[in-house]
């Protein structure tokens, strides 16, 4: 019940709905969220309906500094983990407990992964991990790196801070995929970029 306004304000206003996954042991999960402009409701009448939830659209993961390079003489694929900055807070403390966990992918299949240390208690993490894997030239092209940003948690699950998927055919975005591509056409290059993580 909203009381305290008279009708003519409230039609001016916008009621802003956010929906949560309650967590006893880590910060509640935002899952989404509805704007409904009260002008467009009958407030005189006990209206019911169906409103679809949509993504917050201040729910964002964060963003991760990445390098990869490629050198075809000796078939090396290197990723550098460089940092990470404005991670969504995963913990109770307004903070997170993270480290990455990365596969290398030949299709659909997960071939080898590697992981960092944790790192305790911020949201703008510096890894400086440097990760080489052995990828011949004919088969560059259909590997990929599923690179996992994750939430350390001492008592329950470890939990997805956000991912991003570099691969030169279907990365998980087209920052993903340019980067995989300058990778190939600049064999022996360190090529540098900024990724915005993605929560699924």
């Amino acid at each position: 019940m909203i009381s305290g306004f008279p009708i003519q304000k409230l039609q001016s206003r916008v009621l802003h709905l956010h929906v949560f996954d309650y967590d006893r042991f880590s910060r509640d999960d935002s899952i989404g969220e509805v704007f409904l402009p009260l002008c467009q409701v009958d407030l005189s009448e006990k209206p019911s309906f169906w409103k679809a939830l949509k993504p917050p659209l201040k729910d964002k993961c964060g963003e991760l500094l990445t390098s990869l390079c490629y050198h075809p003489s000796n078939s090396i694929l290197t990723l550098t983990l460089l940092k990470a900055r404005n991670l969504k807070a995963k913990d109770i403390n307004g903070k997170s407990d993270p480290y990455v966990k990365v596969w290398l992918q030949f299709g659909e299949k997960r071939i080898e992964k590697r992981k960092t240390p944790i790192f305790k208690c911020t949201l703008n993490p510096i890894f400086n991990e440097t990760f080489s894997f052995n990828v011949p030239w004919e088969k560059i092209r259909e590997c990929s790196l599923d690179v996992m940003v994750m939430d350390f948690d001492n008592i329950g699950r470890n939990e997805l801070i956000g991912r991003i998927l570099l691969a030169g055919k279907n990365g998980s975005g087209a920052s993903e995929t340019k980067h995989w591509q300058d990778m190939i056409t600049k064999p022996r290059q360190t090529i540098v970029q900024w990724h915005r993580l993605k929560p699924e």
